[in-house]
């Protein structure tokens, strides 16, 4: 990962659905430019998601997915029927295909009733335009949507063969993802130009060598943008960089592994918080996590606990996820609980019989399918906080940890929405 790649988790993503042999893959292709997906007559050419990080002109970087036919049969199909359903959890603007003579059926209605319930934006596209008889049906299906400029959907025919239509559809999925674009900063709205601001990283083991992980990355990168000063450091050398800059600076932001320490070598009167907590607020559930938090005090004796992480990567025998945060959960509650883990595309779509879910901070996951696996923990009435919040509350620093943020205090006191336990 380098600095001039916008990371995946900041780009549109734009999911293509529809039957088999809609011509999901020519439009993929015909809207990319590319041979992104391989196109055949033959049903069900596309057997899993195929993802693309590109520029996408008129609207900047995305990620496309095509996927498999949401009619696929079999038990092999339902497995794919499945993961075209989770591509869903992270789709920010979707893409109904429907072959013009057929028009939609009930699987596209399906579809269109799942794009209105997650309240995905979307846009119906009736491909294979220059086999119709009638040209005349085809210029009413255009002409209904010249003044859905502003709405949350939109349809319209093209030709992925010719190309007709190409631009406009371009020019539409723009115009429904800028809808969802926020002016939200990581951490660059804390500081004024000229603030110190030192960064605790950890030569995290999991990263590749010569590169921070993301997280840290992207933060600084948001900080510099603001005029602020950034200083990096590892853990070991906090104490004796505070003391040799000659001014207290305007905020230490840490890596959640190491909380307990920094906070030690932080002065009282320096605002403080984590990678974890910042990201938090960036893709807009830091209340609810913070809240969810409450629930790691009233774990019983086997209780399931979640760990789940957005990115799937190889474990180190001291991993953050698979050995910190379970010894320190034993360490705090004295009980024996009962831990499940998950990574990467695989989350449960049934909490019911887990006491807590504990998520990484997500930034390799977009805001969407953040706020969706929320969501299945609020349906289930289970709490969920992540990793940062969790060991803040912890080492007895959370409320210190969210001073910079005084807007969620309040939410430190225990959820009476979660499940009883």
């Amino acid at each position: 990962m380098s600095f001039n790649q916008t990371p995946s988790s900041n780009r549109v993503h734009i999911g293509f659905f529809g039957r088999r042999n809609a011509g999901k893959s020519s439009v993929v292709n015909a809207v990319t430019g590319q041979e992104l997906a391989v196109v055949s007559e033959i049903k069900g050419t596309t057997t899993d998601p195929v993802q693309k990080a590109m520029e996408l002109l008129p609207l900047g970087p995305v990620v496309i997915i095509d996927t498999p036919g949401i009619d696929d049969e079999g038990a092999l199909g339902e497995l794919r029927i499945k993961k075209t359903r989770q591509i869903l959890n992270k789709t920010d603007v979707a893409v109904l295909v429907v072959d013009i003579r057929e028009g939609k059926n009930s699987s596209d209605k399906a579809l269109l009733a799942l794009f209105k319930k997650k309240e995905i934006p979307y846009l119906v596209v009736y491909n294979k335009a220059d086999l119709l008889a009638d040209t005349k049906e085809e210029s009413v299906l255009t002409s209904q949507n010249e003044n859905q400029t502003s709405a949350r959907h939109l349809e319209l025919s093209v030709s992925a063969k010719t190309k007709e239509g190409i631009q406009k559809l371009k020019e539409c999925l723009a115009s429904l993802a800028k809808q969802e674009e926020g002016d939200k900063r990581i951490a660059g709205d804390l500081v004024n130009p000229s603030d110190f601001v030192v960064l605790v990283t950890p030569i995290d083991k999991a990263a590749p060598k010569g590169r921070l992980i993301l997280p840290q990355q992207q933060t600084i990168r948001d900080l510099l943008e603001a005029d602020a000063v950034t200083i990096v450091v590892k853990e070991d050398r906090l104490k004796e960089t505070l003391r040799r800059l000659g001014q207290a600076p305007k905020l230490v932001i840490t890596d959640s592994q190491v909380f307990a320490k920094v906070a030690r070598d932080t002065p009282k009167e320096v605002l403080l918080t984590s990678f974890s907590i910042l990201f938090a607020r960036y893709k807009g559930n830091l209340s609810s996590l913070v809240r969810g938090a409450a629930a790691i005090g009233k774990l019983k004796d086997k209780d399931q606990v979640l760990i789940s992480e957005g990115c799937t990567h190889h474990r180190q025998c001291d991993d953050i996820g698979s050995v910190k945060l379970p010894g320190w959960l034993k360490e705090y509650t004295g009980k024996e609980l009962t831990i499940s883990f998950s990574s990467g595309t695989e989350f449960p779509e049934n909490l019911k019989d887990y006491g807590l879910v504990i998520h990484c901070g997500g930034c390799m996951l977009n805001e969407r399918e953040m706020k969706y696996r929320l969501k299945c923990a609020e349906d289930a009435e289970v709490p969920m906080t992540n990793y940062g919040i969790a060991i803040a509350f912890m080492k007895g620093i959370l409320r210190r940890s969210l001073e910079v943020f005084p807007e969620v205090l309040s939410d430190l006191e225990p959820n009476k929405n979660t499940k009883k336990r």
